[in-house]
């Protein structure tokens, strides 16, 4: 199951994030600006991230929400976890004062001088080419197998490696559910379902795209290194930078070995950062 020994530290977080999003509720700007902002600040039992802060901040403030904009302005006036930038701190504090955010607007009456500088690592996505996959009820392994064909290599990740994942979490069994509420083929706690845009984690197909989404995330994180990114599923990535390797707990020394045993890859390609979007067609 996935970050286990986070989720345990995060325990106040959990409650709220199960509150949110046990059920299948959509997530609203003001859960997603909160778990930014836990990223950002290190709170809650959450390690200071400030990359996911970003792209947490930045999803939102792609929809409009001016208080998102606003802290991405202030990520950029303080340096944080990127080069100070005026320019760019001008330009979201621009889009959270014309959406009516006063300290934004004092910001901007502050610097008057700097114009503002569109931003290149936060702006719409360009259209890409959809994948269209059929939703069915009670899908048996050739089924997932079929979607897992399709999703992975999106994430630019190997089928087998996605398979072998869900053959350790859930053996195929779509309504899989742990005593620490992770949830389905992947098995998504609330947490780890939010922070890469699952709304609902008994859907498998959202399930698997979060719980892939997740697993490119940690192969960019730990250079393709197949045990430390299997570890960090298990434990959580906290726990692998701790011990500098696989966390010497026996249930993820357990399961680095059982899905080794029969995905007998020691390393991964790194995938690229860039990803494509999806299209779900429900089958009645």
């Amino acid at each position: 199951m996935i970050h286990i020994k986070q989720l345990m530290c995060a325990f106040l977080l959990s409650i709220f994030a199960q509150l949110v999003w046990a059920g299948g509720m959509t997530e609203t700007p003001d859960t997603v600006r909160k778990l930014a902002a836990n990223y950002e600040h290190g709170r809650d039992g959450i390690k200071q991230d400030f990359q996911q802060a970003f792209l947490l901040y930045c999803q939102e403030a792609l929809k409009g929400d001016r208080e998102s904009a606003y802290n991405m302005g202030f990520m950029y006036f303080n340096g944080r976890g990127m080069p100070r930038n005026l320019s760019l701190a001008v330009r979201w504090f621009k889009q959270a004062a014309d959406a009516g955010d006063k300290h934004a607007q004092k910001m901007l009456d502050r610097f008057t001088n700097v114009s503002p500088l569109e931003d290149a690592t936060c702006k719409q996505a360009k259209p890409v080419p959809e994948l269209k996959l059929v939703a069915v009820q009670n899908p048996n392994r050739k089924v997932v197998e079929g979607w897992v064909n399709q999703i992975a290599p999106h994430y630019g990740i190997d089928p087998e490696l996605v398979m072998a994942v869900i053959s350790a979490e859930s053996a195929f069994n779509i309504n899989a559910e742990s005593n620490k509420n992770a949830q389905g083929l992947m098995q998504l706690i609330p947490e780890t379902a939010a922070r890469f845009g699952v709304i609902n984690s008994w859907d498998p197909i959202q399930n698997i795209k979060g719980g892939t989404a997740y697993l490119h995330w940690l192969l960019r994180h730990f250079d393709g290194k197949v045990d430390l990114v299997l570890a960090a599923y298990n434990a959580g990535e906290g726990a692998v930078e701790q011990y500098q390797g696989i966390p010497p707990y026996r249930e993820t020394q357990n399961y680095v070995k059982q899905i080794l045993s029969h995905y007998q890859k020691t390393s991964h390609p790194v995938p690229a950062k860039e990803l494509k979007k999806f299209d779900v067609e429900q089958k009645t």
